[in-house]
């Protein structure tokens, strides 16, 4: 893929994306005015269990997907025998997923404290299944280069979240807890809207396709997955343990602790994540464009793309991260108008603090996606392993202090993407057997033209 192939993948990526956040972003604003400090905190804590389930369902799969239909354009195969087998392995892994959120609801209510999160659970865990399918269509659409179905489809899911969630806010104003519960359900019926525009794109591409003479079996997509799944899913599980631990240790000298948690991961985290989310399109453009180097075993031009890729990133994520900075006072009180002047001084601080994640958090995710498509999630996983033991050392030891409180869980946060960061830079430009890794892509690209030679002789009558 060319460097303006590239640009036009991301660019669409980023404007659906840049689009789809502006949506989410003005629909956060009245939410969080409507539901106060109490109603996001209970809303941002039903978010990690189901951040979980995703996880063990859903998570990595664009990106390990969008790799593996990448390679097999690449070689000549035929890809839609793949996405079919996809289909029915991460459908079953969604509905499992649903079920288990489901059963473990009233466990986790009752460990976080606060029983009305039971029907919050309930309304969300159907979403785990429509997510499940989703992620597989996406990566399916990524690995052909054609991301306008991602970006539409992430466009349809927040203008119908934004639309029902601030109705139902509205509706139950004055019951927080049902309001958070049916903002929730909002989200699953948006998935519900996402997942019938993208099966209509399926069916809308038409054709006859051939059968691949080497079908893709269902193990071989698990285990394609698993390493970018174990990549994707320590952050969300670290982020789960954080809606326990710091709310226990916040407990522990403030009754406070929901209201001070849902500023933290509801306002602040939201805020600074938006770089990284508008940066995405780098990420996910990264995957095929990378992968393609390493099919034909290219590697140091897949690293040059990496590279590149990133530098895009961080050419957009700096900047935004200055202006976090600088502005953080004037933006939390624009935002979050509604909130009492301690809240509002709180928040200020907490965005100053995470500023600096802003880079870090996008830099990760564009790198972890370029070592997706080298091939090398498994050192994104152990990356991301050391990163989160970091945080949940630094979280212990501050978080319960009162002189850090809630800021000691950013500084944390903090420590958490840098450590992560640079690791996934060192393993995205280090020299691991690079000759040996480019031998076995020529084998295998060789190996896949001579089979597909074999079936059109035989087609052919040769």
């Amino acid at each position: 893929m060319k460097q303006e192939k590239f640009l036009r993948s991301a660019a669409i990526l980023t404007a659906g994306s840049l689009l789809a956040k502006a949506i989410g972003a003005c629909y956060r604003i009245p939410l969080s005015n409507l539901l106060g400090g109490y109603g996001m905190g209970l809303y941002q804590m039903a978010y990690p269990l189901y951040c979980v389930m995703l996880t063990f369902s859903s998570s990595g799969i664009p990106a390990a997907f969008a790799r593996m239909i990448a390679r097999e354009n690449a070689r000549g195969r035929d890809s839609f025998q793949t996405l079919k087998t996809a289909l029915k392995l991460f459908a079953l892994l969604g509905l499992f997923g649903t079920a288990f959120m489901c059963l473990l609801a009233p466990r986790m209510s009752a460990v976080q404290g606060d029983g009305k999160l039971l029907f919050c659970y309930l309304m969300l865990a159907p979403a785990v299944f429509l997510v499940s399918l989703i992620a597989v269509f996406r990566g399916y659409f990524q690995g052909k280069n054609d991301m306008t179905p991602t970006a539409v489809s992430e466009i349809v899911e927040q203008l119908v979240k934004a639309v029902l969630g601030v109705f139902f806010a509205l509706r139950f104003r004055d019951d927080p807890a049902r309001a958070v519960g049916y903002c929730l359900l909002s989200v699953t019926v948006s998935e519900a809207f996402a997942l019938l525009y993208l099966s209509a794109r399926i069916r809308g591409e038409g054709g006859r396709r051939m059968l691949s003479a080497h079908p893709v079996t269902g193990v071989e997509v698990l285990f394609s997955a698993l390493p970018v799944m174990a990549a994707a899913s320590l952050l969300p599980l670290s982020q789960t343990l954080d809606s326990i631990a710091i709310v226990r240790l916040l407990s522990g000298y403030t009754p406070e602790a929901v209201a001070l948690y849902g500023l933290f991961s509801g306002s602040a985290l939201s805020l600074v994540n938006l770089p990284a989310a508008v940066s995405g399109g780098f990420a996910a453009a990264s995957v095929p464009s990378v992968s393609e180097c390493f099919a034909r075993g290219e590697v140091q031009e897949g690293k040059d793309r990496a590279l590149y890729a990133l530098g895009l990133t961080l050419l957009l994520a700096v900047p935004s991260a200055l202006g976090l900075f600088f502005l953080a006072n004037p933006i939390a009180r624009l935002l979050y108008p509604r909130l009492s002047g301690v809240e509002a001084d709180t928040l200020v601080r907490l965005i100053k603090l995470l500023s600096v994640s802003a880079v870090s958090i996008a830099g990760t995710g564009t790198l972890a996606s370029c070592l997706t498509g080298m091939g090398r999630a498994k050192y994104a996983a152990f990356s991301m392993l050391i990163a989160v033991t970091v945080k949940f050392f630094l979280q212990w030891i501050l978080v319960k202090n009162p002189i850090f409180s809630i800021g000691g869980a950013a500084i944390a946060a903090n420590a958490c993407y840098l450590v992560a960061f640079f690791l996934d830079l060192y393993y995205t430009v280090r020299k691991e057997r690079e000759r040996k890794h480019a031998l076995c892509h020529r084998i295998g690209r060789r190996s896949g033209r001579s089979r597909i030679g074999r079936i059109e002789n035989v087609e052919s009558g040769g």
